[in-house]
Formats: C-alpha cells, sequence, structure tokens
C-alpha cells in the first residue's frame, strides 16, 4: 500500500501541467504588457465586437464541455484495459483538461492583438485561471482511478 507522499509525488507532473499553464498565462500578460503597440493589428471596432461576441460564447460554452470531458475520461481511466498506470492515465485527463481551459486564456491574446482594451485581455485571464484552478488535480479523482485499477480483476 502506496504511503501517503507517495500518493502525493505521483502528482508532482500533474502539478507541473498546470504551473506550466499558470507560467503561459503570466507569460503572454508580461508580452502584451511590455510590447503592447508591437503585438497590435487594431481592427476596427465592429469586427472586434463580433469576433469578442463569438470568443465569450465559445468560452462559455467550453467550461462545462471541459467538466464533462474529465469525467467522461476519468471513467475511462477508470474501466479502460491497458498496461499503463493510473499515474499515466490520470496525467492524460489533466493535459487534456488543462488545454481546453488553456484555449479560453488565450481569447484575451488574440483579442488584445486585435486592438481590444486589457480589460478583454484580463477577463479571458481570469477565466483561463479559474478553469485551471477548477481542473487542478484531485487526489480523490487519481485514488478513484488507483483503485479501480486494483480492484478491476476482483
Amino acid at each position: 500500500m502506496p504511503t501517503s507522499s507517495e500518493r502525493t509525488n505521483a502528482l508532482t507532473l500533474h502539478w507541473l501541467v498546470c504551473g506550466a499553464m499558470l507560467l503561459l498565462l503570466l507569460g503572454y500578460n508580461i508580452i502584451c504588457f511590455v510590447w503592447a503597440d508591437d503585438v497590435r493589428i487594431n481592427l476596427p471596432e465592429s469586427q472586434r465586437i463580433m469576433i469578442r461576441t463569438l470568443l465569450y460564447v465559445i468560452a462559455i460554452s467550453l467550461f462545462p464541455l471541459t467538466n464533462l470531458m474529465r469525467h467522461i475520461l476519468l471513467r475511462l481511466n477508470q474501466t479502460m484495459p491497458g498496461e499503463k498506470t493510473a499515474e499515466q492515465r490520470y496525467l492524460v485527463t489533466v493535459i487534456v483538461t488543462q488545454s481546453m481551459i488553456g484555449v479560453v486564456s488565450l481569447f484575451g491574446l488574440l483579442m488584445f492583438m486585435l486592438g481590444d482594451d486589457i480589460n478583454t485581455l484580463y477577463i479571458f485571464t481570469l477565466m483561463g485561471a479559474v478553469g485551471i484552478y477548477l481542473h487542478k488535480p484531485k487526489q480523490t479523482e487519481f485514488q478513484s482511478v488507483v483503485y479501480a485499477l486494483t480492484h478491476k480483476n476482483d
């Protein structure tokens, strides 16, 4: 039976994925502040409004879709045959969900590059940060995968 520290160490790579996503958020926000004039295209307001509205709809839709995808992937982690360990299976779940939410945060960068205000960058960045927090690795989910794999043949 693994000890508590071994179970915590099993999720280290999973937490590094979340850290990389947060560094991505920080990185492109710094780029937008330092090189704001160099990265902006300045599309007309009417075009930006249409694009921004579409991106908001996509972002709002991605949150429940990501939650559904996480639920499906967790269930597949528990039931799919194969030789992958619980850590490997759960890592795929974390990477997929973090990537889906990472798209939301990149919408802010896109809109800033198209000429939108810094507020839009903030809104999408905060939505991405909330998504990273909501879809962080969870010990209980990981333990459910471990339990299902160890009791698969019972």
